[in-house]
């Protein structure tokens, strides 16, 4: 079924109920949507697909508002196949209609599906004119491929942004205002933290971009999820703040455990971050869902990360972690390392230097137990913990010796 969003613009997308997996990692609790946008004028313009799958449902959706043969242009605002795979089949009905995209996108196309289609790239301030209606182009790369772009329909002050503001998010409704908001924003934070992170000095310099322009904004419609209709300069707002790398004053704690040792440090040090008067969460990496970790890494200004030692190392599931921040490197963070050993150490080194890696300001030293904590141990790090959150408060690294702490020692 189609949805009118404007006058003569309509949604003509696909919800995916069942979609659990995306880019191969990244969860998709609440399934998504395709995204799709009918301009309908003079000449008629389609603004980006829908993943292949449905591409039947894409063409039935159209064919309720215009015969597909009127389509005069098919924008192609980022060529990824979850936008794209309906395009052979679509272009099959429409083999006359013009595919507009960026230069680079005409070449992921071309390899992608290797058409016979007409092509005309356009880069930012270019036009098309429908008859009522103006495109205007905007490149955006990498929000969140080198070939992504925004269509800006001027008449409506209505921003097509493909991925951009988007969320994984399968619904009956539409619109954002008509759906529980508290999950939109965890979705947009799950977006930007597993999509967008490492690329936020091209984000903030695009929306400076955008806000320079003074281009008036009512309606922000992306190709995932649900669209912006009222104040939808909340979102862009929203990436600009995380863009900047700002957070809330609150500690992540994020572990693995062996033998419940590691796992009992962590509460400690979470009932010390606790009691500084800062919100914490800890969560064991092997019982919990990685993308989701990250949106968490994302709203934190402060992350602890702690493992067992095993084989001079740290445990399996804290390795990808560790491994996924260095390609994230998340902004303006401030961290510390923890963990229990046997005989022999190392799980504590090896997270430092990872999250040193991964840029992130390791602020005081590590904090090491040999076998179970006992109870004097674990007061110091329960004010391991405190100091931590203390120095989360201020936004600023304490004092610090040059090595890591070894309890009982």
């Amino acid at each position: 079924m189609h949805v009118k969003i404007a006058d003569d613009v309509y949604w003509v997308g696909a919800i995916d109920w069942n979609l659990r997996i995306y880019h191969n990692t990244y969860s998709t609790h609440h399934g998504t949507s395709y995204n799709s946008y009918l301009i309908v004028d003079d000449k008629v313009a389609l603004v980006d697909a829908v993943y292949a799958p449905f591409s039947e449902e894409l063409i039935e959706h159209i064919s309720e508002i215009i015969p597909p043969e009127r389509i005069s242009y098919v924008v192609v605002n980022h060529s990824e196949p979850d936008h794209s795979g309906a395009l052979p089949a679509l272009m099959k009905r429409v083999p006359k209609a013009k595919i507009l995209c960026t230069d680079k996108c005409k070449g992921y196309l071309e390899k992608l599906y290797y058409p016979n289609w007409e092509f005309t790239t356009v880069k930012t301030g270019d036009e098309v004119r429908l008859g009522r209606k103006t495109l205007s182009f905007i490149e955006a790369p990498m929000m969140h491929w080198p070939d992504s772009m925004f269509t800006y329909v001027k008449e409506d002050s209505l921003l097509l942004s493909n991925d951009a503001f988007g969320q994984h998010m399968a619904s009956s409704q539409r619109f954002v205002d008509e759906v529980d908001e508290g999950i939109v924003w965890e979705e947009v934070a799950k977006y930007f933290a597993n999509t967008l992170y490492p690329f936020t000095a091209l984000i903030k310099r695009k929306l400076d971009e955008i806000k320079d322009s003074g281009i008036p904004i009512k309606m922000i419609a992306p190709s995932h999820g649900v669209i912006w209709r009222k104040d939808p300069h909340r979102v862009i707002d929203k990436y600009m703040y995380w863009a900047d790398g700002m957070a809330e004053k609150k500690v992540l704690v994020a572990y693995d455990t062996m033998w419940e040792n590691t796992a009992a440090m962590a509460r400690a040090i979470a009932d010390g971050i606790q009691a500084a008067g800062v919100d914490v969460k800890a969560c064991r990496l092997s019982a919990s869902d990685l993308s989701d970790v990250h949106k968490d890494v994302l709203e934190s200004k402060g992350l602890i990360v702690g493992s067992s030692t095993v084989n001079n190392t740290v445990l399996p599931a804290v390795a990808p972690f560790l491994e996924e921040l260095k390609g994230l490197r998340p902004k303006n963070k401030l961290a510390c390392a923890f963990g229990s050993h046997g005989w022999g150490g190392g799980a504590v080194k090896v997270i430092e230097k990872a999250l040193q890696q991964a840029g992130i300001d390791v602020i005081q030293p590590g904090l090491m137990a040999r076998h179970s904590p006992d109870r004097d141990e674990l007061k110091k790090c329960f004010e391991f913990g405190k100091r931590f959150a203390e120095a989360v408060k201020q936004d600023e690294a304490p004092a610090k010796p040059s090595a890591s702490v070894i309890l009982g020692e």
